[in-house]
């Protein structure tokens, strides 16, 4: 049988993704803002950062630049990321949520907060070297076979600037066993997976969190933060 990751298929994914209405509801799955999911991602993301300020330092003459990795509709970047950082780029393969950007990013937008937006996959995106301060991937990470996301995370080495992170938020398995679902053709990994690919991309983990509040049917949320091993500082 086929390794779990070896079953992800790009086009299936996207044709799942486009036909999910563009809303919180919609990109979170049925939990949006009825629910306590969208509040406790955010409480738990920026309670994440809040410990690691230390060891992110800019170096002038850098500035805050930020990357939201499969962003959605672009309510991470609204809610957090946009809140840490000078300026955000995007990255979302699905071409109706980089459309419904417009609308929930306004605001942001007209305070120059927003970047470029690039309507790509993770696997054909290749960051600008040494631009970006943080680098957030959230809930889609599972998109990618374990080969094409260790060449995703090279790439994303390449483009921190010094002292820059790369963040993973993503679900974990309860077992060492990966799942893969075939409605959206994504895989669900360990955490054991997740570390060995992180070593294996040239990456040390710097600071590990389980995201709490969640309801307790829904699989376990770690955030992962991440550097080159060679610049760890």
């Amino acid at each position: 049988m086929d390794r779990p990751d070896a079953q992800i298929v790009y086009e299936d994914a996207i044709d799942y993704w486009t036909s999910i209405p563009p809303t919180v509801d919609g990109v979170l799955g049925g939990y949006g803002e009825e629910t306590v999911v969208p509040v406790m991602d955010i409480l738990g993301s920026q309670h994440f950062i809040r410990k690691l300020k230390s060891r992110m330092v800019v170096t002038p003459p850098h500035q805050k630049i930020g990357v939201d990795i499969g962003a959605g509709i672009g309510r991470v970047t609204k809610n957090f990321l946009s809140k840490q950082c000078d300026s955000v780029d995007l990255v979302e393969p699905v071409k109706p949520f980089c459309d419904q950007m417009g609308e929930e990013l306004k605001d942001a937008m007209e305070q120059g907060k927003i970047g470029t937006i690039y309507n790509v996959g993770m696997q054909d995106w290749t960051p600008e070297k040494g631009k970006y301060w943080m680098i957030w991937c959230q809930w889609c990470v599972g998109h990618l076979p374990d080969t094409e996301l260790i060449k995703f995370f090279k790439r994303c080495i390449d483009g921190l600037q010094p002292n820059g992170t790369i963040f993973v938020k993503e679900n974990n398995t309860p077992s060492d066993q990966d799942d893969f679902d075939d409605t959206d053709s994504s895989v669900t990994r360990s955490d054991a997976k997740f570390k060995e690919l992180f070593a294996q991309s040239g990456l040390k983990l710097i600071a590990i969190d389980r995201q709490k509040g969640l309801p307790r049917e829904l699989y376990p949320v770690r955030m992962y933060a991440l550097k080159p091993i060679e610049t760890d500082s």
